[in-house]
């Protein structure tokens, strides 16, 4: 019995590795940081995980209007405070 060899196709594992981002992850764009500051990675970082949080306690129990209406403000003050906090950080 002969065993036969499949090439894998190029880029095929890097598709298959490709790390799903968390709600906060995307939020904060935890990928983008094109100077690789480790303060501004550790900035997204936290507030990725502050984003989790509001979400998961947003999900819990029966929702209404104000509390959508409350959800969607924090998120907006989420993201405008993480950028102020890298702009200062990368300020030149």
């Amino acid at each position: 019995m002969s065993k036969t060899v499949v090439e894998i196709p190029e880029g095929i594992v890097d598709v298959n590795e490709k790390k799903v981002l968390s709600f906060g992850e995307q939020l904060v764009g935890i990928e983008f940081n094109p100077s690789n500051d480790a303060g501004v990675a550790k900035v997204k970082e936290l507030y990725a995980e502050i984003a989790n949080i509001l979400k998961d306690a947003y999900q819990e129990g029966p929702g209404n209007p104000v509390k959508s209406l409350l959800f969607d403000h924090a998120v907006g003050e989420l993201v405008s405070a993480q950028m102020a906090v890298v702009k200062v950080i990368t300020f030149k």
